[in-house]
């Protein structure tokens, strides 16, 4: 017949006897930081004196005037389940984009906006989208929008040069100013 008060028993030695022998090891043994490598790899200094990653889009102002339109609408095909584009469409998961261009962020009548995006204020200017698009959750973190992103440059401008063709009277596009501003911009990250 078992006996579980022998098996309770062999488990309470057992475990007492591994506690033991990690005290009685920590005293015997003293371990101790070296303080040189022993081997130099000159392969680690290499990597960490790369270039580093950018933490942003590139620039698209000045990819806007010659941008797929016709790529964009493509693309925002990706979209359509959550958003509408016509003028006066319904609301779906996101809000309809229909004149989205400088319009203030979180100001689409009847629809819910995330806090995040409410209050991160501003407008939906080409800078705006563009790094949106780029990477929706780090550029407004706490946005409900569940999307990665668009990582290629020519398809967030063809996409945000669509967006400015949904409005009846279009966003003017960026001048040689803001161009060149955001190019330094860029530039200087």
């Amino acid at each position: 017949m078992f006996n579980f008060e022998k098996l309770f028993a062999a488990l309470l030695v057992a475990g007492i006897t591994a506690m033991l022998s990690g005290f009685v090891a920590d005293i015997f043994v003293h371990p101790h930081e070296i303080e040189k490598d022993a081997v130099t790899i000159d392969g680690a200094a290499i990597a960490s004196t790369g270039p580093t990653k950018k933490a942003g889009p590139d620039p698209v102002l000045a990819l806007l005037s010659e941008a797929d339109v016709a790529r964009g609408a493509k693309l925002s095909k990706a979209c359509a389940a959550c958003h509408s584009f016509d003028q006066g469409g319904v609301n779906k998961v996101g809000p309809n984009l229909w004149n989205i261009v400088n319009k203030a962020k979180g100001s689409h009548a009847g629809f819910s906006y995330s806090s995040a995006i409410t209050e991160a204020g501003g407008s939906w200017d080409y800078d705006a989208l563009n790094h949106f698009l780029y990477k929706p959750k780090a550029y407004i973190s706490g946005t409900k929008m569940n999307y990665a992103g668009l990582k290629k440059t020519e398809d967030r401008a063809a996409m945000i040069a669509w967006l400015r063709t949904l409005s009846a009277s279009p966003a003017a596009l960026p001048g040689a100013a803001e161009i060149a501003a955001e190019a330094e911009a860029a530039a200087a990250e």
